[in-house]
């Protein structure tokens, strides 16, 4: 009789897991769901005003003189613009490096916080500790090692720098106006473990900042920053899993990112 109930049992796992485990690689993917986070880098790339913009340049892009075609060139690029990872180091001496961010760290699941009704009224808006624990009290605690979204909808304004940036002046710093997250929060998010922060405007330090305190907290506690994302108007509020793949540069503070997003 024991031993009829462990088959039984046991028959009854294998069924429940079946249901559970995703089918094998290549099966499980839908498609339809991937949403592309991550602007092309162009000569409309919006960097910082006094950082070198990207630069493409074609070497080589014709029929060859033996009848194929062959394309090849080279690009250049600040380590922050466009769409980009800062790596902890970023604010932080001693902390990791662009390639020294484990690649498990640079997968996880998305929080999204939406602060646009916000940002529409006041372009220097700072998500708050309050805005966090509102998501909370909804959606439960923020959950460890996720990555946390801020979506202010700057988006609309990409490539617009004067719209996105408050200033298209060259070098102009000073006169800069748009959402960012508050420093409450980002004490926050270091309490809740997380992994990685991104946002869709230009810094995660809102426009006016003169002491980038929120990087400082997040990357003093090892937590990166995904800067410039598109499209956040696409995800969930949550269980959407986002993939952030920056360019593997040996101790680089920051480098382009292709970030995607698969939707639940």
């Amino acid at each position: 009789m024991n031993c009829f109930r462990c088959v039984t049992t046991l028959i009854i796992w294998a069924f429940l897991w079946g249901m559970l485990v995703p089918p094998a690689a290549g099966q499980n993917i839908d498609r339809s769901k991937l949403v592309d986070l991550t602007y092309s880098f162009n000569d409309k790339t919006v960097y910082w005003p006094n950082a070198k913009g990207f630069r493409h340049q074609k070497d080589v892009w014709k029929i060859t003189p033996r009848g194929y075609w062959y394309a090849a060139g080279e690009f250049a690029s600040a380590e922050h613009g466009g769409t980009h990872l800062d790596s902890p180091i970023h604010f932080a001496q001693g902390m990791a490096t662009l390639d020294e961010i484990p690649v498990e760290q640079l997968v996880a699941p998305a929080v999204v916080i939406d602060v646009t009704s916000a940002t529409a009224k006041n372009r220097d808006y700072l998500a708050s500790a309050q805005d966090l624990r509102a998501w909370e009290m909804e959606n439960d605690t923020i959950p460890a090692r996720s990555i946390v979204v801020f979506r202010t909808g700057w988006g609309k304004y990409w490539p617009d720098r004067k719209q996105y940036l408050g200033s298209d002046v060259a070098g102009d710093i000073d006169h800069l106006h748009f959402p960012g997250i508050a420093r409450d929060a980002a004490e926050l998010l270091v309490q809740r473990k997380i992994d990685g922060v991104a946002i869709d405007t230009a810094s995660m330090d809102y426009g006016p900042s003169k002491d980038f305190i929120v990087h400082q907290v997040l990357n003093k506690a090892g937590i990166y920053g995904l800067e410039n994302i598109a499209n956040a108007e696409k995800l969930p509020v949550k269980g959407a899993t986002l993939i952030a793949l920056p360019i593997k540069i040996e101790a680089g503070s920051g480098g382009p990112a292709r970030i995607i997003a698969l939707l639940p």
